[in-house]
């Protein structure tokens, strides 16, 4: 076995980059049809299947740092896409809902999402996707494993 690192073939360098290439894609389209950034569509993707959730809750569901979603919500209300509402038993925990241009929204962009994951998988036949997904899952699966030991 090789052990001199070349970036060019190294795992998760290379999951970086597709990561980042997709990502970027995709940020970019809905940007520029619904001024909407990734960590924002992300919130309001969580909220529109998980309805009710604080702000860490979302941070938990979507593996994004606080901050980032803290910065998605504050812009979200701000422009009328989420509602906030108070614990009664905590006030100082927020619930969190898609308002009705929130939810439209969501279902809008929904819509381009799935579009671009078919447009993304095309080509790749039933088995490859199953390959793809089972593969998938057990790379995250040793990634929690190493980095809980």
């Amino acid at each position: 076995m090789d052990d001199e690192l070349r970036l060019e073939s190294f795992l998760p360098y290379r999951l970086a980059v597709l990561s980042n290439t997709v990502s970027t894609t995709v940020a970019r389209a809905y940007d520029k049809r619904f001024n909407v950034s990734i960590p924002e569509w992300r919130v309001i993707a969580v909220l529109g299947r998980f309805p009710g959730l604080s702000a860490v809750e979302v941070a938990e569901r979507t593996m994004m740092d606080k901050v980032a979603v803290s910065r998605a919500v504050t812009k979200l209300i701000k422009n009328g896409r989420i509602d906030r509402e108070f614990a009664d038993a905590d006030k100082r925990r927020s619930i969190l809902n898609l308002s009705e241009d929130g939810k439209q929204l969501h279902d809008e962009i929904a819509e381009l999402a799935l579009q671009f994951e078919r447009d993304l998988l095309n080509g790749f036949s039933e088995e490859e996707l199953q390959q793809l997904h089972m593969t998938m899952e057990r790379l995250l699966a040793s990634a929690r494993l190493i980095g809980n030991p």
